[in-house]
Parts: C-alpha cells; structure tokens; sequence
C-alpha cells in the first residue's frame, strides 16, 4: 500500500491522464452520469417516501375505516334501500369476535357553529375516545388530549385544531382553560392540536368525549364510523371481510349486499403504495448500476488503448526490472482513480440537484417531495462498487499491458 503515496505513482497517473485530456474527461462522463443518476433517483425516491409518510404518518397503518349505508338487497322483511345505522354494539361485538383486531374506535361527528367572544365559525365537532390518540397521534401544540375521566365524568372540555385557535383567538392568546360555545354550551379548552393529513379521511377540526357528544347531539347508541386497527401481523383486507360479515349477520343485512356497508381500507393502500416505493427503489438502484457499469466499461476501452499507445513506455520499464505485477498496479490504480474521481464529481453535482429539488418541490405542506436525500450508507456503497468495478475493468488492460515481452515492446512502433 506504501506505493500510493509515492510521488512517482501519481506523476505518472497524471502523465498517462493529461496526455489527451478530452478523451479522459469524455471517458470519465460515463461514470459521472451513472452516479449521477443513482443519486438523484434514488434522493427523488426517498423524497416521494418521506411525502406518503407525512400524509399517512397519523394514522396506524394497518387500519380500516366502516361506516353505514343503505341495503341494496331486501332481506328477512325488509326492504331494499334501508339505512344501516352502526352501535357501540356493533363495535363492541367486532372487537371480541374478528380475529386479528387491536383496537375498534367508535366515532361520530357534526357540524356545529363554536363562538368565541364575537367571533364565530361552523366546524366539525367529533366525539372521541382517549384511545384515538392511539390510532390517530394528534401533534399536540399545548395542553392534552382527552382522557378516561373525561368519558366517565360526560366533562364538556374540548381539544381544537390550530385552524380554530387562528380564527376565534387574538394573537398570542392563552388557550388554555378558555372557554368557547358549542351548540351554545360552554366548553372549556384543554388543547390544542397541529392540524394534519386533511385529505386523509373526515376532517378533524375539535374533539370533545364521546360521551358528551351523545347527550348535546342526542346520539344514544348510534355512531358515525368505526375505526378498525388490526394487529401488526393480521392482514387488513382479511380484517376488513370479517367486520362487514359480523356486521351484516348483526344488522340483518343480505350476505351479498356489497352497498349496505361502506369502508375505506387504509392498510391496503398503503401496501400499494409501499410495494410502489419498493419497485421504485430497485428500479433506481438497476439503472443506476447498470450506467455506472456502461461508464466503468468505457474506462476500460480508453485504458486499452492508453496501454496500446503506452507498449513502448512499458517496454522500457520491463527491460530496466519494473516487475509484471508493478505494470498491473500502475494500470488499476489508474483505473480506479478514474472511476473515483468521475463517481465522486457525480456524487457532488447529485447532492445540488437534491438541494435544487427541495427547494422546488419539497417545501410547505403539500410538498410532492420531501427531504430528497440520500444517506452516508447509500454514498459509501456507491464508493465501494465504484472502486470493485474500477478494480475489476483494470485488470483487462493490466493483463494486457503484461503480455508483451519486453524486447516486442521495444521494437513497437
């Protein structure tokens, strides 16, 4: 290893390299581009990533959402077009008997007009459990969520959305332990939440118990949907047949009434969307290979006829006792650095593209790509093919170079 940090190595590195300048840079394009193009897809790649994760990054994954509709079949007396109304029956039957189930959330939801003071706005209220929090993490700015207490004692408290707070309160306002009116009942403020994934699902603007809900809105046991999160093993789309079948046996609902119930399986798009991701990745990492390898090949072409132009140079240096394996290490070492220096240019000119496309695309909340970036791992394993495959090609010219007996070189022409 001493010999790379010998002058006489890379002065003739630079010799055989600046000799024709066009053809090395022309020869190092092929690899610049092949990095390049790793980089960027793969950066552009995670950024896509990190965008699906921020919308769906609230929710537990592995979920289902169902709701009620009307029947499209007539079934023991009644008739085709009757609307089905879910139960905290109904919810509580689902989580003992579907297998697979970790948590069932009942929900419900209205639109009520909250006043504060002399302002006033119309905003969907919801009813909820503590265990929401669970399933749906709020990005609590200030105070908390709701808890069991709450539910136990019907409290009238209330957690709402940053929207809220910027339309019923002065600036830099305390929120805390405010009181607002819905449905001109006063509720007091416990927090305040970070609004998020708005086209995911109903909106959420303000959360008061379940409990509650049900008296101000006379709700008794009826819910609006239900939340399904199943185990991190199950599989949804398995989960999401069971719930509808209890649920059609339990409500009197034709077994192939395919309208009576309608649902919105979170975990099955999902896992489309991270199979996408997936494919994506590979695609990039075989594209970009593949243009590095294609580079790498031409390096190894221009290095042949570099070793051709060089024989009698070669010659020379056999006749005056340079050893084969010292001919071979001067035309690797070449090739390498070659490689090296177009793969690190292109990690470079990757890394402004990436800073380019975040600027463009990835700032404010409907960003397309998100952090495009790509990790030291990623680098430094393009590094190591890099040097393999520069390691590799040289060879060929090295052998080459060594083939000839010295007294032929000497009298190359």
């Amino acid at each position: 290893m001493m010999f790379l940090f010998e002058r006489d190595t890379w002065q003739e590195v630079y010799d055989s390299l600046t000799k024709n300048k066009l053809r090395s840079i022309l020869t190092m394009i092929g690899v610049w581009w092949g990095i390049l193009l790793l980089i960027g897809l793969l950066g552009a790649a995670r950024g896509l990533e990190n965008s699906f994760n921020r919308l769906f990054g609230d929710f537990a994954t592995n979920s289902v959402f169902v709701w009620g509709q009307s029947t499209s079949k007539p079934f023991k007396g009644f008739q085709e077009g009757r609307m089905v109304n879910l139960t905290l029956t109904d919810a509580k039957k689902i989580e003992e008997n579907v297998e697979g189930i970790e948590f069932v959330v009942p929900r419900n939801q209205n639109s009520s007009l909250v006043v504060r003071n002399f302002q006033s706005g119309t905003f969907s209220v919801n009813g909820d459990y503590p265990l929401l929090d669970k399933v749906q993490k709020k990005k609590l700015i200030h105070g908390r969520f709701l808890n069991q207490s709450d539910i136990d004692d019907n409290k009238k408290v209330a957690v709402i959305s940053e929207d809220i707070y910027l339309q019923l309160f002065e600036k830099d306002a305390d929120v805390i332990g405010e009181y607002i009116q819905i449905n001109s009942i006063n509720f007091r403020v416990i927090g305040m939440f970070k609004n998020g994934n708005q086209n995911m699902g109903p909106t959420s603007d303000l959360h008061i118990p379940f409990t509650t809900f049900q008296q101000i809105y006379n709700q008794g046991e009826r819910i609006g949907w239900m939340m399904l999160t199943g185990k991190p093993e199950a599989d949804i789309k398995q989960v999401e047949e069971d719930a509808k079948l209890l649920l059609k046996n339990l409500n009197k609902v034709h077994p192939e009434d395919k309208r009576a119930f309608g649902s919105f399986n979170l975990g099955k798009e999902f896992a489309k969307i991270t199979g996408f991701l997936t494919g994506m990745q590979f695609l990039t990492w075989f594209v970009g290979i593949a243009t590095l390898i294609a580079g790498v090949f031409a390096i190894g072409n221009i290095l042949l006829i570099t070793v051709k132009e060089r024989t009698k140079e070669i010659g020379v240096r056999r006749a005056l006792g340079a050893t084969p394996f010292e001919i071979k290490r001067q035309i690797i070492v070449e090739a390498v650095f070659l490689t090296l220096l177009a793969g690190l240019l292109g990690i470079i000119t990757g890394g402004w593209i990436l800073i380019a496309i975040d600027s463009a695309f990835g700032q404010g909340s409907d960003a397309v790509l998100v952090n495009a970036s790509v990790s030291i791992a990623v680098v430094f394993v393009a590094l190591i093919i890099l040097v393999v495959l520069g390691s590799l090609i040289g060879l060929i010219p090295a052998f080459k170079a060594t083939s000839i007996k010295p007294i032929e070189a000497l009298r190359e022409e």
